[in-house]
Formats: structure tokens, sequence, C-alpha cells
């Protein structure tokens, strides 16, 4: 199986990326079922780039219904150790204006019913979560963005909304208050399954409307967002294209140990299926005597 160290996530408006050389496909099935897509690999500025579109091509995929653990053991079992996610989102504050990118920095989960762990069925761990993205990866993101001529904001805190309707007034309105800055649909549980899986991961938001608050704005539309989208994902495109020939090779962060000590069933006890069913997240941190 073709192998890559960065893997990238498209969400609305990016089903490919330009550039890639020396590409390979690989059609992967998971304990956890299939990915949303084929994974296409190949080298984007001399590294090694796994692309998967979060939605499929042709946008087949509603967010509630994002295989995301799917989506995240594929891109573990090609070696990726480091995701950056593309996400379409409403600003709700009217410095970040549609058409600015974000790298948001913290997460507010308001979705509902998603399978959000890849661990239960006899086997518990809880990671830490305080920094939900990676800060190195983060840094590099607005860095690069800043550096291809991007309007881009550093930090922010993204609401992650069910969907797949858009919000009402007095829902934008009651999550504006709590000083949040975007509001999106699919970064969760695909953050919080990137750190079960030790995956350094990071968004670039792409701001695309004023969501519901704002009473001069348009209530936000499909039509909206697709068209301010299109601006966003070139400016995307170009930041991706810089950040992954400037990722360490070696990684100091957190997330590459996130499951060292969260993992709290006794070895001994944890059924046998999921041990097989989980090696490649847990197969380190077992014992020969108990794997």
């Amino acid at each position: 199986m073709p192998q890559a160290k960065v893997g990238v996530i498209g969400g609305t408006g990016l089903y490919d990326i330009e550039g890639l050389t020396d590409i390979e496909e690989a059609d992967i099935d998971t304990p956890f079922g299939k990915p949303s897509d084929t994974i296409t690999i190949g080298r984007l500025e001399g590294v090694r780039v796994a692309f998967l579109p979060r939605h499929g091509r042709g946008h087949r995929i509603s967010p509630g219904e994002l295989p995301a653990r799917a989506n995240i053991y594929a891109l573990k079992s090609l070696g990726v150790e480091h995701i950056i996610a593309v996400c379409s989102a409403g600003s709700f504050k009217r410095e970040i204006k549609p058409g600015d990118l974000v790298i948001p920095d913290q997460l507010i989960d308001r979705t509902k019913g998603r399978v959000s762990s890849f661990f239960g069925e006899g086997i518990v761990a809880h990671i830490a979560f305080a920094e939900p993205f990676c800060p190195t990866l983060c840094k590099i993101l607005y860095e690069s963005a800043r550096e291809v001529g991007a309007s881009v904001h550093a930090e922010g805190t993204l609401v992650v909304m069910e969907g797949p309707a858009f919000s009402t007034r007095a829902e934008s309105r009651l999550h504006r208050s709590w000083g949040a800055d975007l509001i999106g649909m699919t970064a969760l549980p695909e953050a919080r399954l990137a750190r079960e899986a030790e995956i350094c991961y990071a968004i670039i938001g792409c701001a695309t409307d004023y969501d519901s608050w704002w009473q001069p704005g348009k209530p936000v539309t499909i039509d909206i967002v697709l068209k301010t989208q299109r601006h966003n994902i070139d400016a995307a495109k170009k930041t991706i294209k810089l950040a992954v020939s400037r990722i360490p090779r070696k990684r100091n962060c957190g997330c590459a140990t996130a499951l060292q000590t969260a993992i709290v069933t006794d070895p001994a006890l944890i059924p046998a299926e999921q041990k097989q069913k989980l090696d490649l997240l847990i197969g380190k941190y077992l014992s020969k005597g108990d794997s």
C-alpha cells in the first residue's frame, strides 16, 4: 500500500489537489467501513500527500452521514501523521469577512448522535483535548496563508453544528454571544478521532458568509456559500502547497503520544476482537503478552 506522511481532507469545493505528481490511488477498507472516497496519493512540493474529499467526489455525503472513523483510520493506515482539513464556515465577527481564512484553535461541539470515538465495546480511553488542534500545525498554516497573500486570522473558536440545515437567527445569535468566531458542520468528530489516532490535525476555515446573526445581511443560502468558497479554495490550495513543505519530520507536540496515558482498561480484559480491530492505534501500547 502507498504511504504518505501528510493527509489533506477537502471540504465543500475542494475535491482535488492540483500539482500532485507520481499519483496513485488507494481503495481502502477499514474495520469501520469504507472512507468517503478513493484516496489519492502523490507528491506535492516533494512531499508525499494523501488527499481525501470529505463529502466524496460530486459532494454525495451529508455532514451527519460522514464515515469519519473510516476516513481517519484509512489515513492512519497510509502512515499519515499530519492532517490539514479544509471546511467552509459562517462568521460571527464582522472583522472575519466572507473570503477570509481562519485557523481556529478551539472547538464547541453542538452535534447530535455522531459516533465520536474509536473506543468503547470493552476498552476505555480518555484523551486530553484541551487543545483540539495541533498548535505546531496551526502555526505553519497561519504563516503559510499570510505568505501567499490570504486574508487570514490566527485564532478562533469554531462551533460545530449538526446540519445539514443552516442556523436559525436565534441559534446564530446564541453562538455569537458565547464569543465564538465561526460555525461549521464537519470538524467534529474528525478532530477528536484524529487525536485518538495520534495524528496532528488543524483546519483551514474558509469564511463564506455571516451565518444568520447579522440582520442587515442576507440569510445564508448554499448559493452564497458556493460563490464565496470558490475564492476561498484558491487561497486554501496555495496555503496547503506552501505548508506541506514546512511540516517537520519529527513531531514534538503531544498529538504524537495522545494515547500513551489515555487507555484506562486493563489490557488483559480488553476483548480480543477489539485488540485486533484497534491494533493500528493501540498495538504499540499493549505488551506482547497481552496482545
